[in-house]
């Protein structure tokens, strides 16, 4: 898991520890020192702490005048112990939130696992998305996550989609093609 690093090719566009609007600004990271973990494994050192012991995070690119934001995902995402929805919509998607990011993209290809409890916040941050005309998509999650998630029934408050070369794509082009999945769906 050391190896897995988060996408890189777009660092020349954003750079989340660079964006004052960021929950990351400022973020200071070592390319040498492997300090986090997940259970028993070391991450690579690039990708960012929320708060939750299983499942960490970069966001790859924030668009405030598109009002998107894409966010890559490692780890178990457990809500049953670890309430990771709760953690990452305080700390992290109700600060872009309030930025004016209405259209959220969460690449989940490095989840290992899902583990569900309750779905007040899936709800609730779907609802105030939606009342903006806004949208929230988890990418690429693996068939036993995407097995447990749709078993809860979260896919009504979080698209599950795939698309198999996301990073030939820049972030505008990636965030249109979504969003042009979507609007085909919704006619």
């Amino acid at each position: 898991m050391h190896e897995i690093e988060p996408f890189y090719n777009w660092r020349h566009i954003y750079v989340t520890e660079e964006d004052e609007r960021s929950p990351f600004f400022g973020a200071q990271h070592s390319e040498f020192e492997f300090t986090q973990t997940i259970y028993n494994y070391y991450i690579h050192p690039q990708w960012d702490d929320f708060g939750s012991r299983t499942l960490y995070m970069k966001v790859l690119m924030a668009d405030y005048e598109e009002r998107y934001v894409i966010i890559e995902l490692i780890g178990e995402w457990n809500d049953a112990i670890e309430n990771d929805i709760m953690t990452m919509r305080r700390d992290v998607t109700d600060g872009f939130f309030k930025e004016g990011i209405t259209k959220f993209v969460l690449i989940a290809e490095n989840v290992l696992n899902f583990h569900n409890s309750d779905k007040e916040y899936y709800q609730e941050w779907f609802d105030e998305v939606t009342d903006e005309n806004g949208w929230i998509v988890c990418l690429n999650m693996p068939f036993q996550a995407q097995h447990d998630f749709r078993k809860a029934r979260l896919n009504y408050y979080i698209e599950l989609m795939d698309i198999e070369n996301w990073r030939i794509y820049k972030p505008f082009h990636l965030f249109q093609l979504i969003d042009e999945r979507l609007a085909r769906r919704l006619d």
